[in-house]
């Protein structure tokens, strides 16, 4: 019998626009490899992911920023293509939660978790998070979220610089205008003019007590909750090196068994009764050696694919199972494995991985989306380099920022970013 129902197809959702999106193809290949008909409704214009064997059918997203009837009617014209009902599987905040928002509406034509459905967005939420750690007795980093530009200059003071500057729902900012979910902010000054793009955001300013990077501190954990709240598959993972240094997305990661982070895990999941697949972020702070929680993504987490078991399941695949009422597997974790996305870890890829490895886009069954990818990751780069090139207006100087220092606080980098 195969792993999977292959009688039941699956949907994969993805309404942001990233063509450089490794996890998308990690979905596509662990259900097209188990012999499930994959269709993909996300961007396709030069992304590589349309280059995979696994992808049955591309269909148009819809835009950034619809609603989540939009996305519904997206859905429900994909579903006049489909043979029988599909296990949906969002691959960006904005899909899961209009997915878990409207799971009413979307059946029956697709399988969800049976979760409550204002739940993935309260945790996706980085201001409602902090409150969902506090009620779980889960560490948080010290959140702040100030309701005025005064009061974002005195929660700096309060705070001590630097601070992690973020957006509470970085899914509503609007493309093209240069804002970053999250950023290192290094003055008061820096702290009042993103409170004044407040109304631009879409979403509440949050500022956020530092927690410096170092060795051994990033880690994740990947998981699916299945319908009685049992945590299966995934695992911890430890981040080895991230893009950009310090934060940003894990380049090279390293499943590494880690008991207290995946109980902070159980006790979140367990509290809130949350159903369906799950990727949390911790960084442990060097002085207290507590783990922190810095963000809950309520889907698949881009390396996902690094916790393929002895069995052959993921977080993916689990899901696949639990709503098609298939059997789990018994599988044995692959401690030790690697997982490196080659663009942004190229060295690390070329090196031998002695305890097995996974690299995000070339595959031996699947080679179509690596080469589709370095060429597309040249044109960026290099049109990232002419960008540089170009000498910029000289512009009027601007009056020395009101600094606030930390105390006894460790000496910064320009290579040192906000925590992710």
């Amino acid at each position: 019998m195969p792993l999977l129902d292959i009688r039941v197809p699956a949907v994969l959702l993805r309404i942001d626009r990233n063509p450089f999106h490794h996890g998308t193809l990690g979905a596509v290949r662990s259900l097209g490899r188990a012999g499930v008909e994959v269709h993909l409704v996300a961007d396709s214009s030069g992304s590589p992911v349309h280059r995979s064997r696994y992808v049955r059918r591309m269909h148009p997203p819809p835009p950034p920023g619809a609603s989540a009837e939009d996305i519904v009617a997206v859905l429900h014209r994909v579903a006049g293509h489909l043979p029988s009902p599909a296990v949906l599987v969002p691959l960006d905040d904005a899909s899961a939660i209009a997915a878990a928002r409207m799971r009413d509406a979307l059946a029956p034509s697709y399988l969800l978790p049976a979760m409550p459905g204002a739940l993935a967005e309260r945790v996706a939420d980085k201001a409602e998070l902090a409150a969902v750690c506090a009620s779980a007795a889960v560490p948080h980093p010290v959140t702040l979220i100030p309701d005025g530009p005064d009061r974002a200059v005195a929660d700096v003071h309060r705070l001590g610089l630097p601070v992690v500057a973020k957006w509470s729902r970085p899914w509503l900012l609007p493309a093209g205008a240069g804002l970053r979910s999250t950023q290192l902010v290094r003055s008061a000054r820096q702290a009042r003019e993103l409170y004044l793009r407040t109304e631009e955001a879409g979403s509440r300013l949050l500022l956020q007590e530092y927690l410096p990077p170092g060795p051994d501190r990033d880690w994740f954990f990947h998981g699916y909750a299945d319908r009685s709240g049992t945590l299966r598959a995934g695992g911890t993972g430890r981040k080895q090196l991230a893009w950009p240094r310090g934060a940003g997305l894990t380049a090279v990661g390293r499943w590494t068994p880690n008991p207290q982070v995946r109980a902070l895990a159980e006790r979140l999941t367990g509290e809130l009764g949350y159903r369906g697949v799950l990727d949390l972020d911790f960084r442990r702070c060097g002085t207290t050696g507590r783990y922190h929680l810095l963000d809950f993504n309520p889907r698949p987490g881009a390396q996902f694919r690094l916790f393929a078991d002895s069995a052959g399941l993921d977080v993916v695949r689990a899901l696949h199972l639990d709503l098609t009422q298939r059997p789990f597997p018994d599988g044995s974790a692959a401690a030790g494995r690697a997982f490196v996305v080659e663009n942004y870890a190229p060295l690390t890829a070329l090196r031998p991985a002695r305890d097995g490895r996974e690299l995000a886009w070339y595959a031996r069954d699947d080679r179509g989306p690596g080469w589709a990818m370095w060429a597309l990751w040249g044109r960026h780069v290099s049109g990232r380099l002419r960008d540089r090139l170009v000498t910029p207006k000289a512009a009027p100087a601007a009056p020395a920022p009101l600094l606030i220092p930390r105390a006894a606080s460790p000496s910064l980098t320009d290579n040192e970013k906000a925590s992710s």
